[in-house]
């Protein structure tokens, strides 16, 4: 069985067959999936989605680029989702130098925020990163400082003395379809060395399709089972054996 740790299944992209994406998924064998928050609204969509289908599981949060966005009592608002049934984590949150959207320092507030409320509730959150390597682990190692850290980096591009110091503060590297393309070999390389007791994977649906779906426009939660199988050939493991470990680790992560 499989895990997928992070996909948007309450996006636009899904409004039209939603209950088919899910039964692919499922036949698929991919037995739990997470919807993935990027703002309020968002969030309190991923919360009814996860007490809609077995199965499904929410994470709650505003997104680095939505951060300008977000409106008097947002942050209440996620606060409050916290305590919904099928909720299971905080995110997504991170930083992002790539899309020049939000101000950065708004930013490292909203950032600071999840953290310190996972470390309040021990909630793991979930962490998206681009072009600002550094700046994550300034971060995660002050929070570290202050209490134990649990969580994800998401769809994990960095580098391998990156995920290793990640690993050390307590996160787990989650990789997507980006692992699987041609050009990806360091990626892999990374993939490789993180430890299998903290590897997980996912899809970033409907973002990020792995070979062999990279023409598939609308990446779903069943084409982890490619990332999955990459992961394996790379660690020269049997693709059940890296589907069981990753599943166990995310049902630990997640409580589920």
């Amino acid at each position: 069985m499989y895990f997928d740790t992070h996909a948007h299944l309450d996006q636009e992209e899904f409004d039209a067959d939603r209950d088919q994406v899910i039964a692919r998924a499922q036949a698929a064998g991919v037995a739990d999936i997470i919807a993935m928050g990027v703002t309020a609204d968002s969030s309190a969509a991923c919360v009814k989605l996860a007490q809609q289908y077995d199965g499904l599981h929410a994470a709650v949060g505003i997104q680095p680029n939505y951060v300008h966005e977000a409106a008097v009592g947002d942050w209440d608002t996620i606060v409050q989702l916290t305590s919904e049934p099928g909720v299971v984590a905080l995110g997504e949150t991170g930083l992002d130098r790539y899309w020049d959207f939000a101000p950065f320092d708004v930013q490292q507030d909203y950032f600071d925020r999840h953290i310190r409320f996972s470390q309040e509730t021990n909630l793991p959150f979930i962490v998206h990163m681009r072009e600002c390597e550094e700046d994550i682990l300034k971060m995660l190692r002050e929070a570290a400082a202050r209490a134990p850290l649990q969580g994800v980096m998401h769809s994990f591009t960095g580098s391998e003395e990156m995920a290793a110091e990640c690993v050390e503060l307590g996160m787990h590297i989650s990789f997507a379809g980006m692992v699987t393309f041609k050009k990806s070999d360091e990626l892999r390389v990374v993939s490789a060395a993180v430890p299998l007791d903290r590897l997980l994977i996912e899809t970033d649906a409907p973002y990020l399709s792995p070979e062999p779906m990279r023409k598939v426009r609308r990446n779903e939660p069943a084409h982890v089972v490619h990332t999955c199988a990459c992961l394996a050939e790379v660690r020269k493991l049997p693709v059940e054996e890296l589907a069981t470990a990753t599943t166990a680790n995310a049902k630990r992560l997640f409580q589920v």
